[in-house]
Protein backbone atom coordinates (compact mmCIF):
# COMPACT_ATOMS: atom_id res chain seq x y z
CA UNK A 1 0.00 0.00 0.00
CA UNK A 2 1.35 3.37 -0.90
CA UNK A 3 1.43 6.10 1.61
CA UNK A 4 -0.77 9.15 0.83
CA UNK A 5 0.38 12.83 -0.16
CA UNK A 6 -1.09 15.56 0.64
CA UNK A 7 -0.35 18.42 -1.86
CA UNK A 8 -1.30 21.92 -0.19
CA UNK A 9 -0.95 24.00 -3.19
CA UNK A 10 -3.77 25.14 -6.07
CA UNK A 11 -0.67 24.61 -8.49
CA UNK A 12 -2.01 22.83 -11.79
CA UNK A 13 1.95 22.32 -12.46
CA UNK A 14 3.23 20.95 -9.29
CA UNK A 15 0.45 18.72 -9.25
CA UNK A 16 1.21 17.57 -12.96
CA UNK A 17 4.87 17.18 -12.07
CA UNK A 18 4.14 14.84 -9.23
CA UNK A 19 1.59 12.66 -11.57
CA UNK A 20 4.20 12.39 -14.21
CA UNK A 21 6.53 10.85 -11.62
CA UNK A 22 3.70 8.01 -10.61
CA UNK A 23 2.27 9.99 -7.34
CA UNK A 24 -0.93 11.47 -7.48
CA UNK A 25 -1.52 13.10 -4.18
CA UNK A 26 -4.94 14.99 -2.76
CA UNK A 27 -4.70 18.41 -3.45
CA UNK A 28 -5.63 20.95 -0.40
CA UNK A 29 -5.47 24.56 -1.04
CA UNK A 30 -4.40 26.31 2.08
CA UNK A 31 -5.92 29.93 2.98
CA UNK A 32 -2.25 31.07 4.09
CA UNK A 33 -2.18 34.63 3.91
CA UNK A 34 1.15 35.14 2.85
CA UNK A 35 2.02 38.94 3.75
CA UNK A 36 1.12 38.54 6.98
CA UNK A 37 3.44 35.00 7.73
CA UNK A 38 6.18 36.94 6.11
CA UNK A 39 5.95 39.33 8.04
CA UNK A 40 5.67 37.56 10.98
CA UNK A 41 8.80 35.81 10.23
CA UNK A 42 10.75 38.98 9.43
CA UNK A 43 10.21 40.42 12.60
CA UNK A 44 12.23 37.37 14.49
CA UNK A 45 14.50 37.42 11.68
CA UNK A 46 14.55 40.38 9.84
CA UNK A 47 15.00 40.97 6.29
CA UNK A 48 14.57 37.46 4.52
CA UNK A 49 16.65 36.15 1.55
CA UNK A 50 15.10 34.76 -1.51
CA UNK A 51 15.50 31.06 -0.82
CA UNK A 52 14.55 31.83 2.54
CA UNK A 53 11.18 33.69 1.47
CA UNK A 54 10.03 30.42 -0.60
CA UNK A 55 10.63 28.34 2.47
CA UNK A 56 9.01 30.67 4.69
CA UNK A 57 5.79 30.28 2.90
CA UNK A 58 5.89 26.82 2.19
CA UNK A 59 6.05 26.21 5.80
CA UNK A 60 3.40 28.22 6.32
CA UNK A 61 1.40 26.41 3.60
CA UNK A 62 2.10 23.23 4.59
CA UNK A 63 0.64 23.85 8.34
CA UNK A 64 -2.04 25.64 7.35
CA UNK A 65 -2.99 22.55 6.31
CA UNK A 66 -1.69 20.18 8.46
CA UNK A 67 -3.25 21.24 11.17
CA UNK A 68 -7.08 20.13 9.54
CA UNK A 69 -6.32 16.81 9.16
CA UNK A 70 -6.36 13.55 10.70
CA UNK A 71 -2.96 11.39 11.28
CA UNK A 72 -2.69 9.82 8.63
CA UNK A 73 -0.55 11.48 5.68
CA UNK A 74 2.65 13.40 4.49
CA UNK A 75 1.49 17.31 3.92
CA UNK A 76 3.97 18.93 1.33
CA UNK A 77 3.58 22.57 0.79
CA UNK A 78 5.42 24.42 -2.00
CA UNK A 79 6.06 28.27 -2.86
CA UNK A 80 8.08 29.79 -5.60
CA UNK A 81 9.59 33.16 -5.79
CA UNK A 82 12.14 34.99 -8.14
CA UNK A 83 15.08 36.83 -7.37
CA UNK A 84 16.15 39.79 -9.54
CA UNK A 85 19.08 42.35 -8.64
CA UNK A 86 18.19 41.38 -5.24
CA UNK A 87 14.34 41.72 -5.15
CA UNK A 88 12.03 39.20 -4.57
CA UNK A 89 8.61 38.72 -7.05
CA UNK A 90 6.22 36.65 -6.76
CA UNK A 91 3.19 36.76 -8.88
CA UNK A 92 2.24 39.97 -10.34
CA UNK A 93 -0.89 41.92 -9.29
CA UNK A 94 -1.68 42.54 -12.58
CA UNK A 95 -1.01 43.28 -16.13
CA UNK A 96 0.89 46.15 -15.39
CA UNK A 97 2.88 44.60 -12.86
CA UNK A 98 3.79 41.93 -15.16
CA UNK A 99 4.83 43.83 -18.26
CA UNK A 100 7.08 46.76 -15.92
CA UNK A 101 8.53 43.01 -14.68
CA UNK A 102 9.05 41.58 -18.08
CA UNK A 103 10.85 44.61 -19.49
CA UNK A 104 13.39 44.41 -16.49
CA UNK A 105 13.80 40.78 -17.15
CA UNK A 106 14.31 40.36 -21.06
CA UNK A 107 17.69 39.56 -22.38
CA UNK A 108 18.97 39.23 -18.40
CA UNK A 109 19.16 36.05 -15.95
CA UNK A 110 17.24 35.37 -12.31
CA UNK A 111 16.73 33.08 -9.50
CA UNK A 112 13.72 30.86 -9.31
CA UNK A 113 13.16 29.78 -5.37
CA UNK A 114 11.28 27.35 -4.72
CA UNK A 115 10.69 25.76 -1.03
CA UNK A 116 9.82 22.67 -0.16
CA UNK A 117 8.08 21.82 3.25
CA UNK A 118 7.15 18.08 4.46
CA UNK A 119 5.25 17.50 7.84
CA UNK A 120 4.67 13.50 8.55
CA UNK A 121 0.84 13.19 10.22
CA UNK A 122 1.03 8.85 10.01
CA UNK A 123 0.84 7.44 13.07
CA UNK A 124 4.04 6.22 15.12
CA UNK A 125 2.79 2.74 15.02
CA UNK A 126 2.37 2.49 11.31
CA UNK A 127 5.92 3.60 10.56
CA UNK A 128 5.55 7.37 10.62
CA UNK A 129 7.97 9.41 11.84
CA UNK A 130 6.22 12.45 13.46
CA UNK A 131 8.81 14.30 11.95
CA UNK A 132 8.94 17.79 9.70
CA UNK A 133 11.64 18.93 7.13
CA UNK A 134 12.42 21.71 4.65
CA UNK A 135 14.53 23.39 1.83
CA UNK A 136 14.68 25.24 -0.72
CA UNK A 137 15.60 24.34 -4.45
CA UNK A 138 16.70 27.53 -6.17
CA UNK A 139 17.69 27.35 -9.93
CA UNK A 140 18.97 30.53 -12.33
CA UNK A 141 16.68 31.19 -15.22
CA UNK A 142 17.82 32.54 -18.50
CA UNK A 143 15.65 34.98 -20.50
CA UNK A 144 15.07 35.94 -24.09
CA UNK A 145 15.37 39.36 -25.35
CA UNK A 146 12.00 40.26 -26.18
CA UNK A 147 10.59 43.28 -27.65
CA UNK A 148 7.73 45.22 -26.23
CA UNK A 149 5.30 43.71 -28.87
CA UNK A 150 6.11 39.82 -27.81
CA UNK A 151 6.08 41.25 -24.18
CA UNK A 152 2.20 42.57 -24.89
CA UNK A 153 1.09 39.58 -26.32
CA UNK A 154 2.68 37.30 -23.61
CA UNK A 155 1.02 39.28 -20.62
CA UNK A 156 -2.17 39.53 -22.67
CA UNK A 157 -2.40 35.42 -22.73
CA UNK A 158 -3.24 35.99 -18.46
CA UNK A 159 -0.48 33.35 -18.00
CA UNK A 160 1.96 35.82 -15.70
CA UNK A 161 -0.34 36.85 -13.83
CA UNK A 162 -0.85 33.06 -12.37
CA UNK A 163 2.66 32.41 -11.70
CA UNK A 164 5.80 33.07 -9.55
CA UNK A 165 7.88 35.24 -11.59
CA UNK A 166 5.28 36.32 -14.12
CA UNK A 167 6.47 33.19 -16.27
CA UNK A 168 6.66 29.65 -16.88
CA UNK A 169 9.15 27.10 -18.83
CA UNK A 170 6.64 24.23 -19.24
CA UNK A 171 3.67 26.36 -20.68
CA UNK A 172 3.50 29.73 -23.14
CA UNK A 173 6.37 31.17 -21.41
CA UNK A 174 8.68 28.44 -22.38
CA UNK A 175 9.71 30.05 -25.63
CA UNK A 176 11.11 33.10 -23.45
CA UNK A 177 13.28 30.88 -21.67
CA UNK A 178 16.94 30.65 -23.33
CA UNK A 179 18.38 28.26 -20.63
CA UNK A 180 18.45 27.30 -16.97
CA UNK A 181 20.83 26.31 -14.29
CA UNK A 182 20.11 23.44 -12.14
CA UNK A 183 17.09 21.30 -11.84
CA UNK A 184 13.80 21.77 -14.62
CA UNK A 185 11.24 21.00 -12.12
CA UNK A 186 12.67 23.43 -9.52
CA UNK A 187 11.08 26.07 -11.75
CA UNK A 188 7.76 24.33 -12.82
CA UNK A 189 7.18 24.52 -9.27
CA UNK A 190 7.94 21.42 -7.26
CA UNK A 191 11.50 19.95 -7.03
CA UNK A 192 11.82 16.06 -7.31
CA UNK A 193 15.18 15.23 -6.46
CA UNK A 194 14.84 17.54 -3.30
CA UNK A 195 10.93 15.66 -2.70
CA UNK A 196 13.70 12.87 -2.96
CA UNK A 197 15.70 13.97 -0.08
CA UNK A 198 13.49 15.21 2.26
CA UNK A 199 11.63 11.94 2.48
CA UNK A 200 14.32 10.57 3.01
CA UNK A 201 15.24 12.26 6.18
CA UNK A 202 12.04 11.30 7.13
CA UNK A 203 12.74 7.53 6.16
CA UNK A 204 10.67 7.26 3.44
CA UNK A 205 11.67 6.24 -0.46
CA UNK A 206 10.15 8.25 -3.42
CA UNK A 207 8.79 4.96 -4.40
CA UNK A 208 6.25 4.68 -1.86
CA UNK A 209 4.24 7.66 -2.77
CA UNK A 210 3.71 6.11 -6.02
CA UNK A 211 0.11 4.29 -6.88
CA UNK A 212 0.54 0.29 -7.28
CA UNK A 213 -0.02 -0.02 -10.94
CA UNK A 214 0.42 3.16 -12.27
CA UNK A 215 1.50 2.99 -16.10
CA UNK A 216 3.78 5.71 -18.11
CA UNK A 217 3.43 5.18 -21.80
Amino acid sequence: MSTRLVLASASPARLSTLRSAGVDPLVIVSDVDEDAALHRAEQVHGPLPGADVALTLARAKCEAVAAGLPPADLVLGCDSVLELDGSIHGKPRDAAEATTRWRAMRGRSGVLHTGHWLTDLRDPDAGGSGGTVGGTASTTVHFAELSDTEIEAYVATGEPLQVAGAFTVDGLGGPYVTAIEGDFHTVVGLSLPLLRDLLGQLGLLFHELRDHGVGRG
